[in-house]
């Protein structure tokens, strides 16, 4: 029953939400690196925020330096949604909720410069996960399969965060997705969204990387970092800008120039990811090896696919040139 009165409320907040963005006109428009052709509604990814917070103060203030940190990342991202924010400004936010949150994982007993390598890798990854978030339902559904992978592992593998924590953020991501995860999406998470829960996912992989002291956790994040990783490469070959919006992840050209529904895509990366994480679970005597054989096979398909169909792309640019 306590669930149900919670993600009825945190359902009311996204209703209100959708009120007040519209008033404000808080929109995302199409342009030409958009994977969508609709006006719609932007930051509907707040109520990731909102669900951590209604754990907060349920659960007598629990983790707050983590908290104090996801309202930093949050605020910014919410502002740069309504109004662009310089990079500078995000990356001061960044490394200053990464900072708070290093403290809740109580990262600062480890050497320096773990420290230092573990903020930039980890505003990396936060900063990869909103990049991730360009179709309908990629977002919300990759993040289900995440959370529903770490709660099963809290439950019958290691204790490593509070049960609840996770079961309400996996509520709101819920109500997120049933106006994201379909044809014509209600609302976009916005950065608000999809910086808020990588922050939020990060925090749990981080616990229970310290607590197993076992890196190869972050092969639940395997998915999204091979194509993140390596298409900052191939950016960076075409001596782009990769501060800059694209449609270059593998993702993009099958929902784009392969014209596959953006339902489908996204329940492709998540199938793909829950089979990985799956093996990995039974694999964890050779996590490490396991990691890197992932990271091999999907780098392949990755460049396999790019080779094959990375032309529709090139040419789509043309053609778009042409019409200018």
């Amino acid at each position: 029953m306590e669930y149900i009165l919670i993600a009825i409320a945190l359902l009311a907040m996204e209703l209100l939400y959708f009120r007040i963005a519209d008033k404000l006109n808080i929109i995302d428009k199409p342009n030409e690196r958009s994977s969508h052709t609709r006006i719609t509604l932007r930051g509907g990814g707040i109520i990731f925020y909102v669900g951590a917070l209604a754990y907060f103060v349920t659960n007598h203030g629990e983790y707050p330096w983590f908290m104090l940190a996801l309202t930093l990342v949050a605020f910014i991202s919410m502002a740069d949604d309504i109004r662009s924010v310089s990079q500078g400004v995000r990356l001061l936010f960044h490394f200053t909720a990464m900072a708070l949150m290093f403290g809740q994982w109580g990262l600062y007993a480890l050497p320096w410069w773990w420290v230092a390598v573990a903020l930039v890798v980890c505003t990396g990854i936060i900063n990869a996960y909103n990049f991730m978030d360009g179709i309908n339902g990629i977002t919300g559904g990759y993040s289900l399969v995440i959370l529903a992978v770490l709660a099963y592992v809290n439950r019958a593998v290691v204790a490593f965060v509070e049960p609840d924590f996770i079961y309400i953020v996996m509520l709101s991501v819920l109500v997120f997705c049933l106006f994201n995860f379909r044809k014509r999406a209600k609302c976009f998470a916005g950065d608000v969204g999809s910086v808020s829960i990588a922050f939020i996912l990060l925090f749990l992989i981080g616990k229970l990387v310290m607590q197993t002291e076992d890196f190869s956790w972050i092969v639940l994040l395997a998915v999204y970092g091979v194509d993140s990783v390596l298409t900052i490469v191939h950016r960076l070959m075409l001596h782009e800008n990769i501060g800059l919006p694209h449609r270059k992840h593998l993702y993009q050209l099958m929902a784009n120039e392969l014209h596959v529904p953006h339902v489908l895509v996204s329940l492709l990366y998540m199938a793909v990811q829950a089979v990985v994480a799956i093996g990995y679970l039974q694999c964890r005597e050779n996590g490490y090896l396991y990691l890197a054989g992932c990271v091999v096979l999907l780098g392949i398909v990755y460049l396999v696919f790019m080779k094959k169909y990375y032309h529709l792309h090139e040419a789509s640019l043309r053609e778009k040139a042409v019409k200018s």
